[in-house]
């Protein structure tokens, strides 16, 4: 099996020789560059291409957020994992939309970033195979996150995560929609080692969230369609269909 190769960015030596030690210890990963030097690293990762960039936000030189904007700017494919004690909404909102694929908050367990890490390649590999259906240079996550930011779902809550499974799901299998229950919880459960019941209250706070915000004309906005009214809240199923539509009708 081919490795995958990561570059790690973290603040002090020892923090990316602990990373090293963790990911190279069952053989899945190839470590291709260390730096605690944000100019540096951008020059490194443009040129070595690895499958993924773990950093983090305070580091010499650019500081992480400058980092993923100049990688992104300069077309570099990677895919990149924020890791910070910095976890305050607005600063995890401003990672995503920067271009940070996953934002992990310390401390974390190893375990959930190898996870992590495995859903954002498995993410790259089905953006890869479907670019001729329209996905090109901004993959299918990367979309439905800056359109949760945008409403007013934080990216740090479970429901996030869930939701966002949901609507990729139903984008892959729209039929799915009418199963919700029984198959689409279910199966986002499965996933993340949790129960359909959890799933599903923490899908439909994900959406409170967003409405005790205010956020109603950003989300009819986006969704093209004047859906929601006043105090009026989707079902979970509703707010799925609506988006993985949105994003169906972009792929046409």
């Amino acid at each position: 099996m081919q490795k995958r190769t990561v570059f790690l960015l973290q603040d002090t030596k020892e923090a990316n020789d602990e990373l090293k030690i963790q990911f190279t210890s069952d053989g899945e990963y190839e470590i291709v560059g260390t730096s605690t030097d944000g100019i540096s690293a951008i020059t490194a990762v443009a040129d070595k291409k690895p499958d993924l960039l773990i950093t983090g936000l305070v580091v010499k030189g650019y500081d992480g957020l400058c980092v993923i904007r100049k990688l992104k700017e300069i077309k570099v494919k990677t895919k990149i994992i924020v890791l910070s004690a910095l976890c305050g909404e607005e600063v995890v909102a401003r990672a995503i939309s920067s271009g940070a694929n996953y934002f992990l908050a310390k401390p974390y367990s190893f375990a959930v970033l190898k996870q992590r890490c495995k859903e954002v390649l498995s993410e790259k590999e089905k953006t890869t195979q479907n670019q001729f259906d329209g996905f090109h240079k901004v993959s299918l996550e990367e979309k439905i996150s800056k359109i949760f930011i945008n409403v007013g779902i934080p990216p740090h809550i479970k429901g996030y995560s869930f939701l966002r499974e949901g609507v990729k799901m139903a984008v892959e299998d729209p039929d799915i929609i009418n199963n919700i229950t029984k198959k689409l919880y279910p199966m986002i459960g499965e996933k993340y080692q949790t129960s359909a019941s959890k799933v599903e209250r923490a899908i439909r706070h994900a959406i409170e969230v967003a409405w005790n915000r205010g956020r109603i004309d950003n989300i009819n906005n986006i969704l093209g369609v004047r859906a929601f009214l006043g105090s009026e809240k989707p079902t979970n199923g509703e707010f799925i269909a609506l988006v993985a539509d949105k994003m169906l009708l972009e792929r046409a």
